[in-house]
């Protein structure tokens, strides 16, 4: 009885082990994902103040046969 109860405590022990490992990983992937939603954000917010439809340089077009 007292191996089974052992084994138990140790399979335990190395589930939390896990649980703590699995949630310090998902913090993480949670701190690159905000950032990365940031980073989204302003390149959209720069990408707003372009002025469509501004005359393009000559140097700039793509010729027809492209």
């Amino acid at each position: 009885m007292e191996d089974r109860l052992e084994a138990l405590e140790t399979k335990m022990m190395s589930a939390e082990d896990q649980l703590d490992e699995l949630n310090r990983t998902v913090w993480r992937q949670q701190q690159e994902l905000d950032l990365l939603r940031e980073q989204v954000r302003q390149l959209a917010q720069q990408v707003k103040t372009i002025q469509p439809g501004a005359p393009n340089r000559p140097e700039d077009e793509i010729p027809p046969h492209w």
